[in-house]
């Protein structure tokens, strides 16, 4: 693949970019994942984060275990993708390339050595384009060339935005503006809007957050993820939400945002589960 050819439409790819820490990017990924994989579409789930908390929630093995885990696909060549990809995780039909500490030598070692260091990994995810319905990216809080990669291959970016505090969209014109300089190499990225994490509708600085991340980034997700403590006993149980309780608030919240993604990206029909 060119290293300005955009993804397959077939097989989109989803960053979940933010570079603020704490506001949700790992629980969006490891649940939109689940709530895909349960609907029956075939998911990748790549970790891109140096403290791998995606894989250590849905890996079986601990990244530590892992020798062709992200930083070794992105700092190799095409040919170590299949080894990367685990297809044995905490979650049906969800696959995993693991993430790790060796991110961060690995982001150093692009930028000094690699003539497109933000490009790499969009090359070597061409294998993958059409086998998988789906690729989830779960970013570094961060801007940097971890970050770059992953919008640089992404078709989409979803925002998680944490509603419930005061600084939840403290930066985010920094990242708008990453966005749009990443579309110089990838002019098909599209965000498909920002997701309220937290959220309770009955608190003012709630509803706040709302009105301001629409009015700074254009466009929110239909759907409010709220505040539970199902999404810290998710992670202690290695589990999705919907695992934990399937019939939470916060269970159905990503049930319909799976849902929204599926008809949005016009992933393919699954069977009835």
């Amino acid at each position: 693949m060119s290293p300005h050819t955009p993804p397959s439409p077939h097989t989109p790819i989803i960053a979940i970019a933010n570079h603020k820490g704490g506001c949700g990017k790992t629980t969006t990924a490891v649940n939109l994942a689940a709530e895909l994989g349960r609907a029956g579409h075939s998911v990748l789930l790549i970790d891109m984060d140096p403290q791998a908390n995606a894989s250590l929630h849905v890996g079986r093995l601990h990244p530590s275990e892992v020798t062709a885990d992200c930083a070794a696909l992105l700092l190799g060549g095409p040919e170590l993708l299949a080894e990367a990809i685990h297809e044995e995780t905490a979650l049906p039909n969800v696959s995993l390339i693991y993430g790790s500490l060796a991110l961060g030598l690995a982001e150093d070692k692009l930028r000094e050595e690699s003539p497109r260091p933000a490009e790499e990994l969009a090359q070597k995810l061409a294998p993958a384009l059409g086998v998988y319905d789906v690729i989830l990216i779960d970013c570094p809080p961060s801007l940097k060339l971890l970050s770059s990669n992953a919008l640089a291959a992404a078709t989409h970016v979803i925002i998680p935005v944490e509603s419930g505090s005061q600084y939840g969209l403290y930066g985010v014109s920094d990242l708008t503006r990453h966005i749009e300089k990443l579309r110089r190499v990838n002019p098909s990225l599209r965000v498909l809007g920002a997701l309220l994490i937290r959220h309770d509708p009955r608190l003012t600085v709630c509803r706040l957050i709302e009105d301001a991340a629409r009015e700074q980034l254009g466009s929110l997700l239909p759907v409010r993820i709220p505040t539970s403590t199902k999404i810290s006993q998710s992670v202690i149980l290695k589990q999705s939400v919907h695992t934990v309780d399937g019939g939470s608030k916060v269970a159905r919240a990503f049930e319909e945002l799976a849902a929204h993604v599926a008809q949005a990206l016009s992933l393919p029909r699954t069977a009835a589960r």
